[in-house]
């Protein structure tokens, strides 16, 4: 029922695609909503042209059990996490917790951070698959943790991480989790984690266009901010009218470089004149807000004035169809073809399956065989099976490269897959 359908919501599908968790295929009515945004903002002009997204936050908040002042978007997945662990209030000297499984651009922000802020950055303990140990996890939050940040599903492993558990162990310790979904939400029951904040995208299992990442913020706490203020999450605290003139100005003293003088408060030509040094020129004084801004009430506060409107109408639709559809149903439609597709997969050719075959993902990775260039084993698989009319994804070394070896072949297959496209797939590796 599912497949059929998320089939005939698609009158146009890519051949073969298995290749969800990379960009998925997005609906005839996602595909009509950005066209038709753009359109209306052609003839209306583009700041007239505001679309109504409130039912599409509430529905997306939903699916982590938030509400829609809790979201905000942004323009990727990366982007969200940057505005939100960039603005986090951790003073230094504070400990974040981290698995070796981690997003590598994620791990960059926090290496990044870490220096810049004097954190320390700790090593959750995982099990032989990556997943973490809640047991381990609870003794590291018992020893002094003050945020955790994790991702749920890994865009280089289909494992599924116990994100209930670590939730409720989050909240116990009184740690705030940080929680990436860009690879779950639409894919697996994200309702139960009670975490802090989730960090999102729109083109993978939401099956919305590219462009759009968001932040749903349901512990936003005082402190919480973007990285950077910026009108549109923003607004100045005022206390006066602005003006060019106070202490932190230099009162447009110039020297005579065109023929005359200026009076000490008159602003100077600049064609003619050169600012006097000295005092620096600083935005502070009675006659500017002195710096101060306050944020927008809820996740607001992390978006911008501007970003593209028509994709993130398109993403409405989007979530509104997948809530349509039934998200229960649709995690277990993707569950059994991950399982169908590991226990087909696992073994052809000499490639390995990534994950327990029975993990109930539908992201799947398959180590390359024993004895050959893994680099060069990943490459030709994937150029067989485009080859073969068949879209699968690789995944290189740096999107983990603590957790990674060696890069892998990614098979992430949409609702609506065929189970025909993963025996082809079969064929091609079995060469």
């Amino acid at each position: 029922m599912i497949a059929e359908s998320w089939r005939a919501a698609r009158s146009s599908v890519p051949p073969g695609h298995l290749d969800a968790a990379g960009c998925n295929v997005p609906s005839d009515r996602t595909l009509d909503a950005v066209v038709g945004h753009l359109r209306h903002e052609r003839e209306v002009g583009g700041y007239r042209a505001v679309p109504d997204l409130h039912a599409s936050r509430a529905a997306l908040a939903a699916l982590v059990g938030a509400g829609a002042d809790d979201v905000a978007f942004l323009e990727s997945g990366t982007a969200a996490m940057a505005a939100l662990l960039g603005g986090w209030p951790l003073p230094p000297g504070s400990r974040v917790g981290v698995t070796r499984a981690e997003y590598g651009s994620t791990v960059m922000l926090l290496h990044r951070l870490a220096r810049l802020r004097d954190w320390t950055l700790l090593e959750l303990p995982v099990d032989d698959d990556s997943r973490l140990d809640p047991g381990g996890l609870a003794s590291m939050l018992a020893g002094g943790l003050d945020l955790v940040v994790l991702s749920h599903v890994s865009s280089h492993r289909g494992v599924v991480q116990p994100a209930a558990a670590v939730g409720r162990l989050c909240r116990a310790a009184g740690v705030p989790l940080v929680l990436d979904v860009c690879q779950s939400l639409g894919h697996v029951d994200t309702g139960d984690a009670g975490a802090t904040a989730y960090v999102g995208t729109s083109r993978k299992w939401l099956a919305g266009p590219r462009g759009v990442g968001f932040l749903v913020v349901p512990g936003l706490a005082g402190g919480m901010d973007a990285a950077a203020p910026a009108l549109g999450g923003h607004e100045w605290a005022r206390r006066d009218a602005p003006t060019s003139d106070g202490p932190g100005w230099v009162r447009g003293q110039a020297p005579a470089s065109g023929g005359h003088e200026r009076a000490r408060r008159d602003v100077p030509a600049f064609d003619g004149h050169e600012r006097a040094r000295g005092q620096a020129s600083v935005l502070d004084g009675p006659g500017w807000v002195r710096g101060e801004v306050a944020p927008l009430a809820g996740a607001a506060r992390y978006e911008t004035a501007e970003g593209s409107i028509a994709a993130r109408a398109g993403f409405g639709a989007a979530v509104l169809e997948h809530q349509a559809l039934g998200p229960a149903a649709v995690h277990a439609r993707l569950a059994e073809l991950g399982v169908t597709a590991r226990r087909l997969l696992d073994g052809i050719g000499g490639w390995r399956a990534g994950e327990p075959l029975d993990e109930p993902s539908a992201i799947v990775t398959l180590r390359p065989p024993p004895g050959v260039d893994p680099e060069a084993a990943v490459e030709d698989a994937r150029s067989r099976a485009a080859e073969a009319s068949l879209l699968i994804g690789t995944v290189p070394v740096g999107r983990a490269p603590a957790d990674l070896p060696t890069p892998v072949l990614r098979i992430s297959p949409t609702p609506g897959a065929y189970q025909e496209d993963l025996h082809a797939l079969a064929r091609v590796l079995d060469r």
